[in-house]
């Protein structure tokens, strides 16, 4: 039998909208991003070593339990921007919210989770002050996977 292949992470997420320009105006309030290029009817919105693609075309329902998390700097801020642009936050302990074409969005902060970037990619992305909490740290211990970060 032929070795398979691991995985190793995600290059990117492509989210479905009904109208890019509007989608791409709704995330420009809640999130500071660069735009890494546009195609007809996509956009790919820059997150260091990975990217968000941004599609023209959605027309299913809002997603109730299929979603995907983002990673950010600073949650309460992410709340704080989400509410400002009137988005639907979603009751939970966490922070989930649903954009404007049903999307369903989980809001994690960097320093709580697993998910680690390269002293490189932080540096580049301008975020050299990232760190990583207790929690995550010990996590990533007990895996052998804390590197430079403990």
């Amino acid at each position: 039998m032929a070795a398979r292949p691991r995985l190793v992470g995600i290059n990117h997420v492509a989210l479905e909208v009904d109208d890019l320009e509007a989608a791409l105006e709704f995330y420009g309030r809640v999130f500071e991003f660069e735009l890494r290029g546009e195609v007809p009817g996509m956009a790919f919105l820059e997150m260091g070593d990975q990217f968000l693609a941004i599609a023209d075309g959605r027309s299913q329902a809002p997603d109730d339990a299929r979603h995907f998390g983002l990673v950010v700097d600073d949650r309460e801020a992410a709340r704080e921007a989400l509410t400002t642009a009137g988005a639907e936050i979603l009751p939970g302990r966490g922070l989930d919210f649903r954009d404007p074409w049903g999307n369903h969005v989980q809001v994690v902060e960097y320093s709580q989770i697993q998910f680690s970037k390269t002293p490189a990619v932080l540096a580049g992305s301008g975020l050299s002050d990232l760190g990583k909490g207790e929690g995550a740290l010990a996590e990533l211990r007990a895996k052998g996977l804390a590197g430079d970060e403990s």
